[in-house]
């Protein structure tokens, strides 16, 4: 069954154990929470009560002995729209991208740029996704989740349809700032909704979107030169075709933003942010800091049970309280958790592969011989193994303890191919490119650990802001370094072989992420 990956198979002890550091078995208010969407579940109780397989024997019982069945909020037209605009929001989530790396030769040559500033450029993404991915948590609470992914999108599609016609390097470079800053809280926020809004669903729905992801990127990159081509020629026009498809993904997520907005909740006092700072007024969002009192107020204080210490829950404290764990609590800083910076440092390395493989790969590729368009193709074929990969591998990832052995494999095909791309790239260029393509895969990867390492809704937002925000920042020097070394050096052995001890890098930071962690625990 889908629900399989969520419990874990086969990991009895750990379930176990999940449920103990949690404080309580799943009680009967946790149902009515669910069904009425007012609540995200917190990880431990998904996995006791996810699926059939996780209940046939292995999992344990509710309070009430019965086994909860989550529901998805709202009727069966708003999940179904909801579904569809995850998948539109993540095909834009890379073409602004991978459109300018196929045609980042004939853009440098029309706004006369020199390898530094093209190395610049091609660093944006992680300077951008950094910085405004920062805002993501802060806007959500403002305004809404749902209404802020929309803006996103609307960002990607002004950017991408002003840059070309901005006039020159620097307003080239803010008007792609703009996409990516839609880019960015996009990025940071659908794993959060995902999380909350199917909640019984992670591993799939996840896989969904990254997969719908690895497509818009392989699709950009395999069709910008053809297009560009047969529209004239010209890499502006080229560039602003993809202003359509975001135009197209905003329309679900305005009427998605409406009605979430019209369900949520009035915001009550809560605690302090994650940073130590108080939330901002205004109307709460889902994934706010009132989460613990709609949880306290679903669940009674009677049926919480004893912490896994084996000392008694303290007195009027409610499950949710237990729930929270000290990442909830004003002052615990998510900076205290090795597990946290780990899928920082993990996701940051796998981020610069990703973009100097995005920006550069075809220019690699150009330089040994091959055609543009030809080499617009093989960066497609890299992107597109993302597509099934994507929708497998989180489910792998669930079901396994340590994902540390995928994140070696993933690594391994990383350096052959860059072992590849340096002693013969125009020969062995599709082997090349469908091993990196493996190695990229670790994105999808990133984001499932993110889910698995914290245990609250709440804890979701904080470690996915922090990882990824901190793991772009990690990434900017990388292809700003990879174009730097390609001016001075007019050659790729050098970059080539930074990216492979960056690789290696990548795949410690990855292993020690993979351990079976909660960051509440290490806080």
């Amino acid at each position: 069954m889908a629900e399989d990956h969520l419990a874990g198979a086969g990991r009895t002890p750990a379930r176990d154990r999940s449920t103990a550091e949690h404080g309580r078995t799943p009680a009967a208010g946790d149902h009515t929470a669910w069904h009425t969407g007012t609540v995200a579940p917190s990880a431990p109780a998904v996995r006791e009560s996810a699926g059939e397989g996780a209940n046939a024997g292995k999992g344990a019982p509710t309070a009430a002995g019965e086994r909860p069945t989550p529901a998805l909020p709202g009727s069966p037209w708003q999940r179904r729209l909801l579904v569809a605009g995850l998948v539109l929001a993540a095909l834009n989530l890379r073409p602004a991208i991978t459109s300018l790396g196929a045609l980042l030769e004939e853009v440098r040559d029309g706004l006369g740029m020199s390898g530094t500033v093209a190395g610049m450029l091609t660093s944006m993404p992680a300077l951008c996704f950094a910085i405004f991915g920062l805002t993501a948590p802060r806007l959500a609470r403002r305004w809404g989740q749902e209404t802020v992914v929309c803006a996103g999108l609307v960002a990607i599609g002004l950017g991408v349809l002003v840059r070309p016609f901005a006039g020159g390097t620097v307003g080239f470079l803010l008007a792609s700032a703009l996409a990516l800053a839609g880019i960015a809280v996009s990025n940071i926020l659908l794993p959060v909704i995902v999380k909350r809004r199917f909640p019984d669903r992670v591993g799939p729905m996840t896989g969904v979107y990254t997969m719908a992801l690895a497509l818009g990127t392989s699709i950009a990159a395999a069709s910008t030169v053809p297009l560009t081509d047969a529209l004239g020629g010209d890499w502006r026009t080229g560039l602003v075709l993809w202003t359509v498809v975001a135009a197209v993904a905003v329309l679900p997520w305005v009427v998605i933003a409406r009605s979430s907005r019209a369900a949520r909740p009035a915001a009550p006092a809560g605690p302090a942010d994650a940073d130590g700072s108080a939330p901002p007024a205004g109307p709460a969002g889902p994934d706010d800091s009132a989460e613990p009192a709609r949880e306290a107020a679903s669940v009674p204080a009677a049926q919480v049970q004893p912490a896994a210490q084996g000392q008694p829950a303290a007195r009027g404290r409610s499950a949710a309280d237990a729930d929270a764990g000290p990442q909830d609590t004003p002052g615990r800083r998510i900076t205290r958790s090795p597990t946290a910076w780990a899928l920082a440092v993990f996701f940051g390395l796998q981020a610069t592969g990703a973009y100097i493989t995005m920006g550069w790969m075809p220019q690699m590729f150009r330089d040994a011989g091959v055609s543009a368009s030809t080499a617009g193709v093989l960066l497609a074929v890299t992107m597109a193994l993302g597509v099934p990969l994507s929708f497998v591998l989180p489910r792998l990832a669930a079901r396994l303890p340590h994902q540390g052995g995928l994140v070696v494999a993933l690594g391994a095909c990383g350096l052959v191919g860059y072992a590849g791309l340096w002693s013969a790239p125009a020969g062995g260029a599709w082997a090349w490119a469908v091993l990196l393509g493996l190695s990229n895969c670790a994105f999808p990867l990133a984001l499932t650990m993110i889910g698995m390492r914290a245990r609250s809704s709440s804890g979701v937002v904080r470690l996915s802001a922090f990882a990824q925000s901190t793991g772009y920042l990690i990434s900017i020097p990388g292809p700003l370094l990879v174009g730097a070394l390609y001016q001075h050096t007019d050659g790729w052995d050098l970059p080539i072989a930074l990216m492979g001890g960056l690789l290696v890098l990548q795949i410690g930071a990855g292993v020690l992420a993979g351990r079976d962690r909660i960051v509440e625990n290490e806080l």
